[in-house]
Parts: structure tokens; sequence; C-alpha cells
């Protein structure tokens, strides 16, 4: 299967290196594939930065075409992206014959079409979320916007244009299949979590009382991770744990994160912030007793799995989330790996420390956050998962 992969995320970043180049190692034995991404400029003129993907591709036979990412000004820019990735995706159709075009979110979704139009290639939509309503959540863009019910109207045509969809939560499938603007039958539908290596995402040894309590964060806050409740439960844990420790792993949001410290009270000195490569955070997870994914409850995240569940519950850390993400309920409280915090009041997050607290000496915890870790988030299932679908897509079953 000859297979053109478009994604408007870096390879360089850590999202690309681990969500989309771990994944095509793996497919890329017997199937000729290659990559278009979209790096961002503190990437691409890095030639250091440049040579890890470059490198990794290279090992197994990948071909890649990085083009450079603009974001200013913001719609003329992506517009330019869009445009310029047509033609790219055009000429690499032509030239592989392509197969397959596996399109991660909406930018690539529109990247594609013409090619798949012109080309009759299969289009795997793999929409990583709601992508339009994540905006309007997400304070980017008022609902009743131009830009908003424009891609609206391209969201359906990206349905519509899919042979096979790729969600990350079980939550979204009826979701999608009782869209009102399906114009043939509803494509087949696969949920493919974001998963983890779990060879590099491993348990340390069971943690003790006497050792001071880590609470942990890994990646960047940004729109969705709530970052002064994250910061306010942690304080609430230090009231039970004096000694206790927030370890924040993030490239760039360090001032925003001592800032937020300082508004909610926690004292500067037991925040520990560090920026680390992808390859280093298997390690420092393994240090944490319990760890957060607190993301803002809204209808667009109902189609949300965040990385780092996957990779803490692969180094055996239990993880605090909130209701109405996706299946973070059923995955936390529904198999025994976390606590779901359902307020942000003080009682509710008292109650939610004193779990914390307890349960993160539970002697069962790491074995059993790692067991589901690769029963659902195993890269080799993630993988055989995405083989399946491009088989049933070659082969017509």
């Amino acid at each position: 299967m000859n297979v053109l992969y478009i994604s408007y995320d870096g390879m360089a970043e850590p999202l690309g290196q681990s969500q989309v180049i771990s994944y095509l190692e793996k497919l890329a034995d017997g199937n000729p594939i290659h990559v278009i991404s979209f790096e961002k400029p503190i990437d691409i003129n890095d030639p250091a930065r440049m040579q890890v993907p470059k490198q990794r591709f290279a090992a197994k036979g990948i071909g890649w075409t990085p083009m450079r990412y603009h974001s200013r000004p913001s719609a003329l820019a992506t517009a330019w992206d869009i445009f310029r990735g047509q033609l790219v995706a055009l000429w690499l159709s032509w030239r592989m014959n392509a197969d397959i075009i596996h399109v991660r979110s909406y930018v690539p979704a529109l990247i594609a079409l013409p090619a798949k139009s012109i080309f009759r290639s299969k289009l795997v939509f793999d929409i990583r979320g709601f992508w339009a309503d994540e905006r309007v959540d997400g304070g980017i863009w008022p609902r009743g916007s131009k830009v908003f019910r424009i891609t609206k109207w391209l969201e359906r045509l990206f349905f519509n244009s899919a042979d096979y969809v790729v969600t990350l939560t079980q939550t979204s499938v009826p979701i999608i299949k009782n869209f009102s603007f399906w114009k043939k039958k509803v494509p087949p539908i696969a949920v493919i979590p974001t998963c983890a290596d779990l060879k590099n995402f491993s348990p340390s040894p069971i943690k003790l009382e006497s050792e001071p309590f880590i609470f942990g964060y890994v990646g960047s806050f940004g729109t969705w991770y709530l970052l002064d409740e994250t910061m306010a439960l942690f304080k609430a844990i230090s009231v039970l744990k004096p000694d206790a420790k927030m370890l924040v792993v993030n490239r760039t949001e360090h001032k925003a994160i001592l800032e937020s410290a300082h508004r909610i009270g926690v004292p500067l000195d037991s925040i520990e912030l560090c920026a680390a490569a992808h390859s280093e955070v298997p390690t420092l997870i393994r240090r944490m007793h319990f760890a957060s994914a607190l993301i803002r409850p809204c209808y667009s995240k109902v189609s949300s799995a965040p990385t780092k569940l996957a990779e803490y519950l692969g180094c055996g850390v239990p993880c605090v989330g909130n209701a109405g993400v996706g299946d973070m309920e059923v995955i936390l409280e529904g198999r025994g790996t976390g606590i779901i915090l359902r307020s942000f009041d003080d009682n509710a997050l008292k109650e939610t420390a004193r779990k914390i607290v307890t349960v993160a000496f539970d002697p069962s915890i790491s074995q059993r956050c790692r067991a589901v870790a690769e029963e659902l988030f195993s890269l080799d299932v993630g993988v055989a998962s995405y083989r399946r679908v491009y088989y049933e897509l070659i082969s017509g079953h």
C-alpha cells in the first residue's frame, strides 16, 4: 500500500515524534510511506532538531517533505500553507501512485481533497477531535463567526469524503454516526486513542511513603489544560503532604506556570520546572506518585484522548482527570487507574487530594495502571489498528 501521510504538526516536535513517527516506523514495514509535515520556524531553522526526524525516517525508508509552518496573519498564513500543501500533495500522489491518503485532522484534510478527487485515493480522516468546536470552546472563534461557519461546512465535506474515519474515543462514535449531514452510508469508524511506546514508558520500583510526594504534569497547558485548577489541587495536596513537590515537564510556559503558583498561593520553591526531550520524559514521569490531566470539560472534548494519559499509565503512575472529557471517566474510575475530579470548589479539591495521597500508595496501583496501558494504549495495539484500517480500505473488506 502506498500511503501519503499529511500532518500540520511538525515532526521535529515531541508530539510529532511520539504520535506520528513512532507509528509510521512500524507501519512502513512493507508499505511505502511519504510524509508531508509543517515545521515551526524554531525547528526548521535548527539543523540539529531536524536531524532527529530525518534520521528516523531514513532508517525506515520513509519519504519526508518538511514544509515551513506560517502563523501570521493567522487566516492568510493557514490559507497559504494549505495552497502550498495541496500542490505538493498532488505531485506526491501522482509520483507515488498513492493508494491511501492519511490526514491528521482538518487542515491536512483540506490539503488532501484535490489529490483524492483527481487520483481517487482512499481517504483516512484521522479527526483528532472536533476542531471547529474546539476553536469555539477554547474562546478562539465566536460561534457565529464566518470562519466557524466555513469550517463547519468544510467539516461536513471532510466526513463525507472520508473512506474511513479514525477517532480517539468511544464516546465520540455515536455522535459521529448521528451527524445529520451524511450524504451516503456512514463510513467505517475506528477508535484508536493516542498511544505510547511502552518499551520506553515503563514502571519504576514501588514508591515509598517516606519519600517526598511528587505530583506531576507533562506537556503544555495551552488553551485546554487547566493550569490554575491543577495548581489549586497541588496546594490541597500540600496541606496533607507538606514536603510535596510539583514536577512540571514543559517547554515554553515556565513564566505562566510560576505566575499561576504565585496567584494560587503555592510556594515557588515547591515547583520543579524542566524542559525535556521526548526521550527524557519517561525518567521524569517515573519520579511521580500521581499525575494530572485536567482538561476544560466541554462538547468538543468528548473526542479527546490526552497523550500524557497513555504515558502516565505506561509508567505505572495513576492520574487525576475530570468528568466530561472523552473516555477519561471509564479509564480512570472504571478501571481503577486514577481519580475523577467533578468540580473545582474547595471541598472537591480537598476530597480529591485526600484520595490522591491514599491511592498513590495502593500497592497494586502501579501494576493496574500498566495493565490498562498495555490493553488500551500500547503503540503496538495502535499500529495493528491502523494496519487493519489500511487493509480494509485496499481489500474492500
